[in-house]
């Protein structure tokens, strides 16, 4: 039972606040940004990400040196071939994506060329084709396509198409 003799239990009310800062993304606190970004697990390694929000639809082509967090609907192409590219649990991609990595909470549809990874989580969908040197399929996903795993500059280097010869078993 709480008595109100003890205000050493009342500090813990701030620590909510301070994680949802990344949905509303404001001027301000891009400069205290980069100190929050070393402490939170889910910041973009390369710095600054841009967001794309629910009621956001985006018909075109997308290119840029910054990470990229989708939750509205994007139709075109997406190349950001040093960064992440993060599709939440509202977005709906229809394009062909191309970057260091990409991590699908939503539903994509489209090739996915990963020079790093590709990470498809449990409420996650992605049709198409993926090129990836490592790929991560939770249970619950869903996945439709083909998987090439590349290895970084090795693959060239061989010149034989084995390790797209050999079969993937992916279960939904």
């Amino acid at each position: 039972m709480w008595k109100p003799n003890q205000p050493g239990t009342t500090p813990s009310t701030p620590e909510p606040v301070r994680p949802s800062t990344p949905a509303t993304p404001s001027f301000e606190a891009t400069p205290t940004r980069p100190a929050t970004a070393g402490t939170a697990a889910s910041a973009a390694p390369s710095g600054d990400q841009a967001t794309i929000g629910k009621s956001l639809v985006i018909k075109g082509e997308l290119s840029g040196s910054e990470s990229l967090y989708i939750d509205g609907k994007v139709e075109g192409a997406i190349t950001l071939p040093g960064n992440r590219v993060t599709v939440g649990r509202n977005g709906q991609v229809a394009a062909n994506i191309i970057a260091r990595e990409v991590v699908v909470l939503g539903k994509v549809r489209g090739n996915v060329q990963a020079s790093d990874r590709v990470d498809i989580r449990s409420e996650g969908s992605l049709t198409g084709d993926v090129i990836a040197a490592r790929i991560s399929i939770e249970d619950g996903a869903f996945f439709k396509g083909g998987i090439d795993i590349r290895k970084p500059g090795a693959a060239d280097a061989k010149g034989t198409p084995a390790p797209a010869a050999e079969p993937v078993a992916v279960t939904a």
